[in-house]
């Protein structure tokens, strides 16, 4: 069957893909003929989700490994599957509901809303498994896994285990006291009224305000308040009977257990111990809690001093465990001011009594419901507004000039003329209260937008400190490996700092946790209801309302899907798995969690090697956001540009540990690669070089079929080594270079003469151009799959797919014959030199030009005369003649063993070229000025955006580079006179 003129992937590619099904290439095992095994576990995307373009770099690589090691005949598994992804699926069902006026999710019940979900899944599951066929991934996707596979509720035909396995795990960890429940600071969604994890916030830094209030002394008391420079000398002086502090969150102060300062803070050592007052709520009803020191405050940061509110704040929170100051929650699970428990005077007596030591701190103080009357069920953001009004009125907030530049103190009160008594007086108007507009740094629920409000709630946790040591030294030791080694460091950093686990999430979709409780709380931890009730005879029981963290049960995704905790075969044989490719923001959330849960579990390690590559962001390095507009959609690009182009594009630019800048326009390009590959075999087709495909590899005589044998060989050679060690985009730039330039250009041009019916090597080559070609297709399948399995199967009768083909093994050691390599690359360097020189002088491209030769040895001379034809009509000379020395207006031309000239005087205007190459050169001078001036600039470093400095230097850098070469080209022209 001839070739289209073009590659129409629009309609290839899905058929390609259903024959490479039909045909079972994907299947575990395809093609193994050897007993080493390589697996590979997708990292699975949500169930719900849709491709991006972190998903498709990549799926690309792990298709690239997946792929080659499958030709080189490993027993190879690619396990695909979907994460239920409790949160992000629960809130599309519940948008679901609400945009179909169905009932929602507290109408419904847990039953009948998670079988709605179920419903979702059904319908929009196979999303992502479709659009991660057409990226052309080769999944076994026969063995699709799914985490809540096996869950109660699960509809027919959701086939696995992936349950059983997480209840094991659970009931097992919690046996060894792995697993506990207590009370611990969290960050808490008002908007979905449950915890997240620290991956599900994102900080951004928005316009806030630091309001600075008084804490009265407790009985009036007075001290002296001194600020001295750091030589000793007093800035400022004045007797104080409060301490000042600053907060931009005025509605905790409500919770607050103490305010702390420096140990080394000589301004407030005569009041550490003393009681102050926390100015907000009832007058006669304030609390006083206590002064006290900790390491935690900034002495340098405002006013030095810093409330602690330690059910409310992070910092706050070990403060307050260091220091046994009581947790006091105020808010409810949606945000809202508490309005539950004793009434606020009775509260605030309980508490008191608590600071003063006459009844004793509860090991739990969250039922102490601490908020003022007034501000019970206000939304926390008005209570804010109302506590911010109520202590400014009282004139507890902290004065200062308007125009005083000073902060974190009161200023001083200016004096005006004496009064009657002679006593100076004080303009109270030319003061207002202390309050900074300043940026913070505010958490967001990453799904439902809103602010994230740390929160003391009984959650459960993994004692992650008692299972952390082995995935710590798995990689310490080499056991396993970490690329790239920034990525090595992360990993510790974490690990090794690691906080308890919050395993719990206030949810109806996930793995419900298995234990129950009794009507005194005693706990019952079984992986079923009847089994708990066995543990619990005649007691009533509830089971716990929660689940488990996504991250629990995508935690053991290596063993879940191969069929842990049975035994598999496929467990047996494919565990440990072989490599990881995944993004380095979950290192600490995905990856750590497996390498602590499989150890923890099995006692093994679940991966030998960790790929983590860096973000892909637009052609100015911007990350890719829908607010900005920039954003990429792969299935888009494959629409535009097919998949082969995309891949392409994203293995070229995948070096690791560095961002990838993507653009259109490179796509674009590489698109054009795969239409040069195309026309190659056009052009081979015509020329009927396929029927004369070789049964084996040739043994050409020829030096050009010599010549480029021995390259495939280099490059064959060169793309193992690369992908061995994970240069993604060092084997596609060698490929290029190779195909591209090598094959389709040098190759293809110079076996013309050779392919003319009356040439004596014609057959041969046609037999070495078709092999050659052949080895193309098999070197490139792994990263341009499709275009390559379409040439294969149509350029001549195949007994198998490309997909199935053996991986080559030959060597430059067997193929490369040195006196053909040294010739032709002779041949080649000549006439790229001679070509720049032409391109550098202006000489019009259709001249025939005379050349010279002063010297040439008998390889030089050897190389020219076998191949005089070729060169002379390639670089467009018109004759070569010998000459004793070079006349003036000669372009020196350098090849090994050869000294050769081109005499340009009288083709060109010399002073004319030298004058248009110095313009320019002027020009280009202006513009690295002004970009090294903007780069050398501290305030511009500073100040501006990573991406504009980035895309500064890189066009500094591609000014400096066309620079040189227009003064390489001045140079040659101050050669000719």
């Amino acid at each position: 069957m001839a070739l289209e003129k073009t590659f129409n992937a629009a309609e290839a590619e899905s058929r390609i893909y259903a024959d490479w099904e039909t045909k079972g290439a994907f299947k575990a095992g395809a093609n193994a003929q050897r007993d080493e095994h390589f697996s590979v576990m997708i990292p699975p995307p949500n169930v719900t989700g849709s491709l991006h373009m972190g998903h498709a770099f990549n799926n690309t690589l792990q298709d690239i490994l997946v792929r080659w090691h499958r030709m080189q005949g490993f027993d190879t598994l690619w396990q695909p599957g979907q994460d239920h992804a409790g949160i992000a699926t629960q809130m599309v069902v519940e948008r679901e509901l609400a945009a179909t006026g169905q009932p929602g999710r507290r109408e419904l019940g847990r039953e009948a809303f998670t079988a709605k979900v179920w419903e979702q899944k059904q319908k929009s599951g196979g999303t992502i498994i479709d659009q991660l066929r057409r990226l052309g991934a080769s999944c076994d996707w026969s063995r699709n896994a799914f985490t809540m596979s096996g869950a109660p509720g699960a509809p027919e035909g959701e086939e696995g285990n992936f349950h059983d396995a997480v209840i094991k795990v659970f009931v097992d960890m919690y046996n060894k006291g792995l697993i506990y429940r207590g009370k611990r600071l969290v960050n808490w969604d008002p908007h979905f009224e449950t915890a997240i994890s620290d991956l599900e916030v994102e900080s951004t830094e928005v316009d806030g305000h630091m309001w600075h209030f008084k804490y009265p002394l407790a009985g009036g008391e007075t001290y002296t308040y001194v600020e001295k420079d750091e030589d000793g000398n007093t800035l400022f002086e004045e007797t104080r009977d409060y301490i000042s502090i600053a907060t931009t969150r005025p509605e905790t102060m409500l919770g607050d257990g103490a305010v702390a300062v420096h140990p080394s803070d000589e301004r407030y050592a005569s009041i550490v111990g003393k009681l102050c007052e926390i100015p907000v709520g009832p007058k006669e009803q304030r609390r006083l809690i206590p002064i006290i020191t900790d390491e935690y405050p900034d002495k340098n940061f405002g006013s030095g001093a810093v409330k602690i509110t330690g059910a409310h704040d992070f910092n706050d929170y070990g403060v307050a465990k260091r220091n046994g100051i009581p947790l006091y929650a105020l808010m409810d699970t949606q945000g809202q001011m508490r309005a539950d428990g004793l009434p606020y005077d009775q509260a605030a007596a309980r508490a008191q009594a608590i600071a003063d030591g006459s009844e004793p701190a509860p090991e739990d103080a969250t039922e102490i419901n601490l908020v003022p009357d007034a501000y019970r069920s206000l939304d926390r953001f008005e209570a804010r507004k109302r506590v911010v009004e109520d202590v400014t009125a009282e004139g507890l907030a902290v004065m200062t000039e308007a125009t005083d530049p000073r902060l974190g103190r009161a200023a001083k009160k200016a004096p005006v003329e004496p009064g009657e008594g002679g006593e100076m007086r004080t303009e109270e108007e030319n003061l207002v209260p202390l309050v900074e507009a300043k940026k913070i740094m505010q958490p967001f629920g990453d799904r439902s937008k809103v602010v994230i409000e740390p929160m003391l709630t009984d959650q459960w946790f993994v004692a992650t400190d008692k299972i952390v040591q082995p995935a710590i030294d798995a990689v310490r030791s080499g056991e396993v490996t970490i690329l790239p080694e920034q990525d090595r460091k992360v990993y510790f950093h974490w690990l090794e700092n690691i906080e308890p686990w919050c395993i719990s999430r206030q949810l109806w979709w996930g793995h419900q946790i298995p234990v129950w409780f009794d009507d005194e709380g005693n706990e019952y931890c079984a992986p079923t209801e009847a089994e708990a009730q066995a543990m619990a005879p005649g007691k009533t029981l509830r089971r716990d309302p929660d689940v488990l963290d996504t991250w629990f049960s995508s935690g053991l995704w290596p063993i879940g899907t191969l069929g842990w905790p049975e035994q598999t075969a496929e467990l047996e044989k494919y565990f440990p798995t072989s490599v990881l490719v995944t993004g380095f923001d979950i290192i600490f959330f995905w990856v750590a969690r497996m390498m602590m849960m499989q150890y923890a579990v099995v006692d093994q390690k679940p991966f030998d090697t960790v790929y983590v590559h860096a973000l892909v962001r637009d052609e100015k390095g911007k990350k890719m956001s829908k607010s900005l507009g920039n954003v990429l959609d792969p299935l888009e690009l494959i629409d535009d540009f097919g998949a082969d182009a995309v891949r392409f594009t994203l293995t070229s630019m995948a070096a690791m540990g560095r961002d990838l800048k993507l653009s259109t326009q490179r796509i674009a390009g590489y698109r054009n690669f795969g239409t040069k590959l195309w026309n190659a075999h056009r052009f081979a087709e015509m020329n009927n070089v396929f029927d004369s495909m070789p049964a084996a590899m040739p043994q050409p005589q020829a030096t050009l079929n010599k010549w480029i044998v021995g390259e495939t060989a280099r490059i064959r050679e060169e793309v193992d080594a690369a992908l061995g060690n994970f240069r993604f985009n060092d084997a596609a730039n060698a490929l290029y270079a190779f195909v591209w330039g090598k094959v389709c250009d040098w190759y293809v041009e110079l076996s013309k003469p050779l392919l003319q019916d009356d040439a004596p090597e014609a057959e041969e080559t046609r037999a070495t151009m078709a092999w050659v070609l052949e080895q193309c297709l098999v070197l490139l399948h792994p990263i341009m799959p499709f275009i390559t399995e379409e040439l294969w199967q149509t350029t001549t009768k195949r007994d198998q797919l490309l997909a199935l083909t053996d991986w080559p093994t030959y060597t430059t050691a067997d193929l490369l014959d040195a006196e053909a390599d040294r010739e032709l690359n002779w041949v080649i360097g000549l006439i790229e030199s001679i070509r720049s020189a032409r391109q550098q002088m202006h000489v019009p491209a259709g001249l025939k030009v005379p050349m010279l030769v002063t010297e040439m040895d008998e390889a030089a001379q050897g190389a020219w005369d076998r191949n005089e034809v070729m060169i002379k009509r390639l670089a467009r000379v018109e004759s070569l003649e010998r000459a004793e020395s070079f006349p003036k207006g000669t372009v020196s031309i350098a090849a090994p063993g050869a000294s050769f000239g081109l005499p340009l005087a009288g083709l060109i205007d010399i002073d004319a070229e030298k004058a248009r190459l110095q313009k320019s050169l002027d020009k280009l001078g202006k513009e690295i000025g002004g970009l090294k001036g903007r780069l050398n600039n501290p305030k511009f470093a500073a100040s501006a955006p990573e991406e504009v400095v980035a895309e500064a230097q890189a066009n500094l850098a591609a000014r400096q580079e066309e620079a040189d070469q227009l003064q390489a080209a001045l140079d040659r022209l101050a050669e000719l006179g």
